[in-house]
């Protein structure tokens, strides 16, 4: 069970940082090239296509991981994209793929369909390429498809939950929310999804964004060692839920990103560090989060908030992260490098 765990996680945090990463490098650059050069636009506009297919490549992942053959690993992505949610129908009648779906249900469906297609085993021969990807659709995909409002009301429940920690004094408002979003960007829950569903803006939005800084930064210090350096940014340009497998098997190696996300949310309630339910999901990634602090900072791009953006979404966390990851490695010796090990074989 624990082997199969594994397996899902780390099939699933390729899929998500891949389908990621395009949008997370150009999105905020591109956007302030396209009033000079409008052609751009298109590029952006793919890179936010790609987010979409999201659940097919967790699925397509996910079944690489488990070293199904060609054909099952196609099938586990389509009932991956079935259950995602993904993709809606107008009322025009016309498909749209909207946003990235509901990634834990994405996770969910894909165990379902390697469970199916590991029961079915070699039971249809060569008839596989015929019935394999439409069985895929009317079994796990759809049981995806059925649990989906459930899954949608789980991360309802968070946002109403997180929504009422909004209400309390902001610097431990600010700390609260950070550590949240810190545990939140590491499971399969989508930060973008809790944040849009609250609309958490201001000060609340501000606080969660640094802490999913803080797991960035921390994580890709902490990996480094482990692996390449390549794999090391990715954590931060990315996404931190590259980490996942390694953090539900060893819970206590995020120890360090939690500290330095309190004390993140802390200074972000005491120097009003604001941002958008889309900032808060990002982080670092594509800039996102210290964009949208300065176009929201009273006074714009002054020397005084070029400060405090510089030295809240990089310095300090880089700083507090060091230190931690110190304490708890060479003094405590409860964490090593080789905990934050990335198989990507």
């Amino acid at each position: 069970m624990k082997e199969f765990f594994s397996k899902l996680l780390n099939g699933m945090s390729i899929g998500i940082v891949v389908s990621l990463i395009p949008n997370a490098l150009l999105g905020e650059i591109l956007k302030l090239f396209i009033p000079f050069f409008p052609p751009l636009q298109h590029v952006l506009d793919i890179t936010a296509f790609i987010m979409s297919l999201l659940p097919v490549l967790i699925g397509v992942m996910v079944g690489i991981s488990f070293k199904l053959s060609s054909i099952q690993t196609a099938s586990i992505g389509i009932a991956a994209m079935v259950g995602s949610g993904v993709v809606q129908k107008t009322a025009d009648g016309l498909f749209t793929l909207n946003g990235i779906g509901v990634v834990i249900n994405t996770g969910i469906t894909a165990a379902l369909a390697v469970l199916f297609v590991r029961f079915v085993g070699d039971r249809l021969k060569a008839y596989s390429i015929l019935l394999l990807p439409t069985l895929c659709i009317l079994i796990p995909g759809m049981a995806g498809y059925l649990l989906l409002p459930y899954m949608k009301s789980t991360t309802g429940l968070i946002g109403i939950a997180i929504e009422n920690i909004t209400n309390l004094q902001p610097i431990l408002m600010g700390i609260i929310i950070a550590v949240v979003f810190c545990l939140i960007i590491l499971s399969p829950i989508s930060t973008v999804g809790v944040a849009t569903v609250i609309s958490l803006a201001g000060v609340g939005s501000g606080a969660a964004n640094l802490g999913i800084v803080a797991a960035g930064i921390g994580l890709a210090i902490a990996s480094y060692k482990a692996n390449s350096l390549g794999t090391a940014l990715a954590h931060v340009l990315g996404s931190p839920k590259i980490q996942m497998g390694n953090f539900f098997m060893k819970p206590k190696i995020v120890i360090p990103m939690i500290i330095t996300a309190a004390v993140l949310g802390g200074l972000a309630g005491y120097l009003n560090i604001q941002g958008t339910p889309y900032s808060a999901g990002f982080g670092l990634s594509g800039l996102v989060g210290p964009m949208n602090f300065m176009r929201l900072a009273e006074g714009g791009w002054t020397s005084k908030n070029i400060t405090i953006m510089v030295s809240t979404f990089l310095i300090i966390p880089f700083l507090l992260n060091v230190f931690f990851l110190y304490i708890f490695s060479k003094k405590l010796k409860m964490i090593k490098s080789d905990d934050y090990k990335l198989n990507f074989d």
